[in-house]
Parts: structure tokens; sequence; C-alpha cells
């Protein structure tokens, strides 16, 4: 044990200029342990368990660095677990019980242009009335769009309302949780007429009034990514733009982040500092470059504000004045110690945060690259030399891809954990795409605004345009290639926890224990390849449903499905091909009313039945069809005596445990939306009360 304790503190003393960087990462393990634990009483043995344990390590400290080590990391896991769990309480704002049709009044607290389809989104501050939440979000079509509809008018409208839904399908996206933690109460789409009856000011917002400007000046796609990277609007961007730039691992440019910031930050330093340097006065009693680093901080955060002050926003505004307050202090300004800053302001104050994709990918993506370029190796690659101009060109570009290659390895775990699909090709259209964006797109763009105030921006729009246009076939050509993208199901959580786990320990660490990392991240990989697609998927309410065909396709219960539970379900497939229709297989018994088919897995039959429309089976011939099926699926209740051979998915069950992905192997297993006995906030405050349903009435059963 001896021989084992020195070892470590051997270790940490060599790693001790690394292990403040674990400072995050052990606060976001408790913020995560609090989402992936789902009761109470698991929250408080947590908290309990780790406070006892910083406890009993403090106890023990001696002169080394192992225990005070653990008694600081457990404390700041039990920190993490009590900081999300004041912070969901703390937002805690009432959810609507039952959808419906009501009429409502409200003040705008805020307005989202959607010009692709031809919406705008606001959010209101309801007045209070029975049954209604104070805060809710209504789509209102621009053809019903009444003037004066700007932040601070007061509107009446009549509107369906529903609470936020939760995910769909294991893996979804979990709208519930996000509308929680911003105070959302319901969601909805307004009927015409809306009737502005209080007067907001005058003006509309500066940023959609300079995004409105925008789109006016470039037609298209080019103008709604000009508008986005001037004002961080993405409403105009169409689903399919939206869609290749995804594809092809461009979407980062489109979020409000890093590169924009640090954009916009650079160039008013350089401009400012070239610009005061042209006074010799300045030059030699000034400190020129605090002065333009001043300026790029203002820059920074008005940028910030112009743009919505989105947390990624946010985020990349304090790391950008990190850096610019390390160059005040003639610090090295890029390094891991900032990165881990940024990560712990972001945890604290926006915990909710970590679950989200936003704050994983950009994370992910600026810790990879720093912790490369710290690399010795990477370093002497890249440090000036005398050498011909083509060789310093080439190890440059040599250099771009590799630390793309690096981001797009460190980035798709999280994308194919969080959208099922990730971009094969994305390292190489960033070598071209970022340059273009941020050295030819953003300062014609900039240079078009600022001309525009004198009358003479056209040039500079039709050079803007023209960028545009080729960082749009860019992302189109890139997304169409032949296996431009990698589809994966559902990804187990433990499959993910060990990449990422992996991915951590070996940026961070700096000794050879570093590499340890791999065998976790092999691990993960090996773990989320080998996980099967799943062989029925349910929805969360039962009503839609997909089986999968001896083919490898899905088919859908229903084939009028919409295109968002149609996405959902291909992604928590892992197709990417076009889902068929269950009533036209040929294995398929259906009537109008129920569907019966049998799907061979596992070395058996397994024989399904589900309901498909709102109409009552005779009872004597439901509870028939139940004792004759392993699964029947349902979006109404089912009577008690109805008991299929293995499960019954009706609304008693999927109140608990939300969609399910079953894969019929041997044991067959099923994956759930909610946790066993979940009790998260947003959880308790939309679980629909049981609805009662009478188990006869006139429906003819499914053909035999």
């Amino acid at each position: 044990m001896r021989w084992i304790h020195s070892g470590i503190e051997r270790w940490l003393e060599a790693e001790r200029d690394q292990l403040p960087l674990w400072i995050p990462v052990l606060l976001g393990s408790g913020i995560a342990a609090w989402f992936a634990l789902a009761r109470p009483e698991q929250w408080w043995a947590l908290i309990f368990a780790a406070i006892a344990t910083a406890l009993f390590a403090t106890a023990l400290a001696g002169p080394g660095r192992a225990v005070r080590g653990l008694a600081v990391g457990a404390a700041l896991v039990a920190l993490g677990c009590g900081l999300i769990w004041w912070r969901a309480e703390r937002v805690a704002a009432p959810v609507l019980t039952w959808p419906g049709v009501f009429t409502l009044t409200g003040e705008i607290v805020e307005v989202e242009p959607l010009p692709a389809r031809e919406l705008l989104r606001v959010t209101l501050a309801t007045d209070p009335q029975p049954r209604l939440p104070p805060k809710v979000r209504v789509n209102i079509a621009e053809k019903d769009l009444p003037d004066g509809t700007v932040r601070g008018a007061s509107l009446k409208l009549r509107s369906w309302l529903m609470p936020p839904p939760p995910a769909m399908v294991p893996g979804a996206y979990d709208f519930s949780r996000v509308a929680w933690f911003e105070g959302l109460g319901a969601t909805g789409r307004a009927f015409d007429p809306v009737e502005v009856i209080a007067r907001g000011p005058n003006r509309g917002e500066m940023r959609h009034r300079l995004a409105d400007h925008v789109r006016s000046r470039l037609d298209g796609g080019a103008g709604a990514i000009a508008a986005t990277l001037a004002t961080g609007d993405r409403g105009g961007i169409s689903d399919g733009d939206a869609e290749a730039m995804r594809r092809s691992g461009l979407a980062h440019l489109l979020s409000i982040s890093g590169l924009h910031v640090t954009a916009v930050t650079g160039a008013t330093m350089l401009l400012v500092l070239r610009a005061l340097a042209l006074s010799p006065w300045l030059a030699l009693r000034v400190r020129l470059p605090l002065v333009a680093a001043g300026a790029g901080a203002l820059a920074a955060i008005g940028y910030t504000i112009l743009t919505g002050a989105q947390v990624p926003t946010v985020r990349s505004c304090a790391a950008a004045l990190l850096v610019l307050l390390a160059m005040a202090l003639g610090r090295e300004a890029i390094t891991l110690r900032l990165i881990a800053a940024g990560a712990l302001i972001v945890l604290l104050l926006w915990p909710e945060s970590l679950a989200g994709p936003s704050f994983q990918l950009s994370f992910a993506a600026v810790t990879a690259i720093v912790a490369l370029h710290e690399s010795a190796l990477v370093r002497r690659w890249i440090a000036r030399r005398e050498e011909a101009w083509w060789r310093r060109a080439a190890r440059i570009l040599a250099s771009l891809l590799l630390t793309g290659l690096v981001v797009e390895v460190a980035l798709m775990p999280i994308a194919l954990f969080h959208f099922h699909k990730a971009g094969i090709y994305g390292a190489l259209a960033n070598v071209v795409a970022i340059p273009l964006t941020t050295f030819v797109v953003m300062p014609l763009e900039a240079l078009a605004l600022l001309f525009d105030v004198v009358g003479l921006g056209a040039p500079f729009w039709w050079l803007t345009g023209l960028a545009l246009d080729a960082l749009l076939a860019l992302a189109h050509a890139t997304a169409n290639a032949p296996g431009s993208v990698a589809s994966l199901p559902t990804m187990a959580r433990g499959a993910f926890v060990a990449m990422v786990a992996g991915g951590l320990w070996l940026a961070l660490w700096r000794t050879r224990v570093r590499f340890a990392g791999l065998i976790a991240i092999a691990g993960g990989v090996a773990w989320a390849v080998a996980t099967p697609a799943p062989d029925i998927i349910i929805g969360g309410q039962g009503k839609h449903m997909a089986l999968r065909l001896p083919d490898g396709r899905f088919a859908l219960l229903r084939g009028r499905a919409g295109d968002y539970t149609r996405a959902m379900f291909g992604e928590t497939a892992g197709s990417e091909q076009e889902l068929a229709t269950l009533a036209d297989q040929p294995g398929a018994r259906c009537s109008k009313d129920i569907c019966v088919t049998d799907i061979a897995s596992g070395g058996r039959d397994w024989r399904v039945a589900a309901t498909r429309t709102d109409h009552f089976v005779p009872y004597p011939e439901l509870i028939a069809l139940c004792s004759s099926v392993d699964i029947f699926v349902s979006d109404r209740r089912l009577p008690e005596a109805c008991a299929p051979r293995w499960l019954k998915a009706d609304p008693a069950l999927l109140r608990q445990t939300g969609g399910l992905a079953l894969t019929l192997r041997n044991p067959p297993t099923r994956r759930t939306v909610l946790l066993p006995g979940d009790a998260h906030p947003w959880v308790v405050a939309a679980r629909p009360k049981p609805r009662r349903t009478s188990p006869s009435g006139g429906a003819s059963p499914p053909p035999q």
C-alpha cells in the first residue's frame, strides 16, 4: 500500500499543473449525476456520500496530494449535484396540465422571427388566468400578424396550447427539460385574429431590424446565413440549407460562438491598434495593445448583446475576455486553464447547460484544439523556422487538416449521442469553410454594413453573396457526397460516458498515464457499435410505432405521421432510409382500426398488435387478440384483462416509461425515455393524468 501511495503521489506531483483542470470536470460530474439519477432520495444519497467522503479524506489528509485531491473532488461532486437541484427548484413555474384552446392576453417578452417558415414566435408573460401558465410560447402566422407585434406590446389571441413535449422516443430531444429551465409552461399556435391591445415601443429590436436589413440586401440562403452571422437570427435559414450544414459538419458556423466572437474581437483590435499607431504621440506615450484589447472587449460584449446573448455566445464572450485579460497581464493567452475557467463560469451560472449538445460540442472542440497544440510534438511541428514559403504553406495546411481531424474525432461521439448522425467529411470541409467565413465573409459583411451608412454597400454585398453562395455550395456538395454521414442507433449512456471520460483523461493529463484514456475510448466505441438497432420503437403516447422490416428498413404504424415524427423515429433507428408504411407490407394484417404483424428476431417469431384509430374494439375480440400476441401497443388504456405474452404498451405503462425502444433478442430488452420512478421536476409537473376509457365499442377487428 505504501508503494502504491508513493507512486500515486509521484504521479500527482508530476501532474500538479494539470490538477486545477479537473475542477469543472468534477463539478460537472455532480451535475450529470443529478440528471442520471431519478429520485430525491438518490440525490440526497449522492450528496451525503460525497460530503462524507470529503470529511473522511480531510481527516486523513497528510502532506501529500492524493487524499486532499479526493476531498476536494468529492466536495465538488456534492456541490454540482446540489447546485443543479437548487437551480431546477429555483426556476420552477406552473406547467399546463392538458392541451386545449385558450383565449389569453399577455405582454410580449421575446420575439423570434422565423421567415423560412412564415411564422413569428413570441413568448408571452400572460395575465393571471386559471389553468394558464404565467409564461407561454406561441407561433403566429405572418399573414395573421398585426402591426405593432414587438417586445413590450400586449396581445389578445386564441391559441391551441399544449404542455412542453418530452422526448418522443429514447435518445430524442427533450424539450420539456429545456422549457422547464426557461420557465415556459406551454407552447402552441395562435388562430386568427390576433389583436394588439397595448402598443409597445414604436421601434423593433435592433437585432431583428438589422437581420431584416441584411435579408433585404441578399436574397435566398445567402441572405439568411448573412443575417445569422450578423445577428444570430437563424429563423430565415431553410430546412434544406440547415440540413446540408449539419450533414457537412459546418453547422457550428450557424451558432454564434467562439469563431464569430474571435473574428469580431480580433478585427476590432487590429483596426484600433493600426488607427491609433498613426499618431506618434500616442504610440510613444500609451500602451496601445492595452487600448486595443479594451476595444476588443467592448466589441465582444456588444456583439454578444446584439446576437441575443445566447448561452454559447456568452460562453465565448467570457472566454474572449479571459484571453484579453491574460494578454494584458503578459500571460500565455490560450491554455487549458482558460478553457477550464470558462467551463466553470458557465456551470456555476447555467448548470443545466451541461446536458445540452451546445455546451458539450463547443467545449469538446476547444479542449481538443488547445490540448493538441499544447503537445510538444505539435509545437515543434508548427514552430516558425527558416524554410521556403511553399513548405511553410504546406505545413500550415497540414496543421489545419490535423486540427480538423482531431476536432471531428472529439465531436463525433457527442453528435452521434444527441443527433444519431455525424458528418464524415467535416474536417476537409472546415479547412475551406472556416477561413472562408473568418477572413472573407465576415469582413466583407462588416464593410457592407459600414458602407450602407452612406449608401455605398452594394458592391460589398455582391461580394458577400458570392462568398456565401460558395459556402452553401460546399455544404451541399459535402452533404450529398457518398458516405458523407455516419448514422448510429440510440447510443447507450454508458458508452457515451466511457468515451467522454476517456477523452478528458487523454486531453487533461500530460504524463504517460494519459494514454489509459484510449482504453476507455475504445471500450465506449465498441459498446456503441455493438448496440443493435431496436426492433420496435414506440412513441411516448402510444400513437406512433415503427417496426424493423426484414430488409433493415423501418415501417410506421400510421402512414400519415408528420415530418417531425418521421425524423425522430429515423434517428432513433439509426436509419437514413425513408420510413415505409406498415399497412403496405406483405406480412401485415391491418383493418382500419388495428394492425397485427410478425417479427422474426432472437431466434423466434414475435407477434405484435397495435391500434391505429380512436375507435374501440369489441371487448371479447380485444381480449382474444391480446392473448394471441406478444406485444400490444395502444394510445388508449387497455382493460386489465388484456394480457399479451410479454408487453402491454398502453398509457398506463407509457406514463411511467415514456417512449420505448425494444430489442427482441434473447432475452428481450427495452430502453425508456424516463428513468424508473423519474421525479425530475419537469417530469412530475407535466405527467398527465390517466384517461378514463371504455373497453367496448364498434370498431372492426383485424383480418385473420
